[in-house]
């Protein structure tokens, strides 16, 4: 019933007995230190045979197994908070692939682990797609880990008051009070300037490569691909040119620590570098998956039907 099944390339998959919430629960706290040495290897573990058959069950298990939930304050991707300390996945339109990132690593502070599970699979596609940290940094062009090391980046965002293309600073900060919102970004050293058409901009400053809280090995830890407009493809970076007078005025954007930008072939080549060794385990029912996030990337394939992941962020 417990034993390991198959490594799946690189991360660990244990096929269980059909467990209820309450039953994989005592399995998994007897089991804890084994997992958690799993986890800080590998960087994921898949667990099948897990009743996870709603929200309620799966708010049960994660509040079992972690604590210190973080919520998704300063996030940039359109997602809903469901109950407590449970989201949807990320809610772009199913015909568009979700670019690998590790969440929350252009903020001051992201999530430790990221917990999901599948109650409905789609018909076709809609993998979480999965990429090792350390693997990307090993086969990343040595030139471009030495550019992002010795300049570092910076994060830019601009976000509406309530109209406007891209998500607002109402939902970002899941507030509408401004000296709350000041009050966070003051705690995390981060700039922020009001406009007047009540608007915000937000700047930054990150790694792009950092070392693991706890293995100490050095990951690849960054946004960068997704907020360079190149990101977005030659059509809609075209439109959204002639929408706004520079890159620096698009709802995201990232230069070099000194300011400087980051050429378009870089983002090219970080970018065919990841996808080069992501990998794509499909959904099943029924299954509860830990990731890493500072040793795993995640993002997501595009998908035919309808699709319901589940995910809870912890320290």
């Amino acid at each position: 019933m417990n034993n390991l099944e198959s490594k799946q390339k690189v991360f660990p998959i244990f096929n269980l007995d059909d467990l209820d919430p309450e039953e994989f629960v005592a399995y998994y706290l007897d089991r804890e230190r084994e997992i958690e040495g799993q986890i800080n290897e590998k960087g994921a573990i898949k667990f099948r045979g897990v009743q996870v058959k709603s929200l309620e069950s799966f708010q049960f298990i994660v509040d079992s197994v972690a604590n210190k939930f973080l919520s998704y304050i300063d996030g940039n991707s359109p997602r809903t908070k469901l109950s407590g300390n449970v989201y949807t996945s990320t809610e772009y339109d199913k015909t568009q692939k979700i670019t690998m990132h590790n969440e929350l690593s252009y903020s001051a502070k992201w999530p430790n682990k990221l917990f999901f599970s599948c109650l409905q699979p789609a018909e076709t596609g809609g993998e979480t797609l999965l990429v090792d940290s350390r693997e990307i940094l090993g086969k990343m062009n040595p030139d471009i880990v030495s550019e992002i090391e010795s300049r570092g980046v910076i994060y830019f965002r601009n976000l509406h008051g309530g109209m406007g293309m891209g998500p607002s600073w109402q939902d970002t900060f899941e507030t509408d009070d401004k000296v709350q919102l000041e009050a966070y970004c003051k705690s995390y050293s981060i700039d922020f300037e009001w406009s007047e058409n009540n608007s915000l901009r937000l700047k930054q400053p990150s790694k792009g490569i950092i070392e693991h809280r706890v293995t100490k090995e050095r990951v690849w830890f960054n946004q960068i691909d997704q907020f360079h407009p190149s990101h977005l493809g030659k059509d809609i970076y075209e439109v959204m040119s002639t929408i706004y007078t520079s890159a620096e005025e698009f709802p995201m954007y990232v230069t070099y620590g000194d300011g400087k930008p980051i050429q378009e072939d870089m983002i090219h080549e970080i970018i065919n570098t990841i996808n080069d060794i992501t990998i794509a385990p499909p959904w099943q029912r029924d299954e509860f998956l830990i990731v890493d996030n500072e040793l795993f990337g995640h993002g997501r394939n595009s998908f035919t039907g309808d699709r319901r992941v589940l995910v809870a962020m912890s320290k």
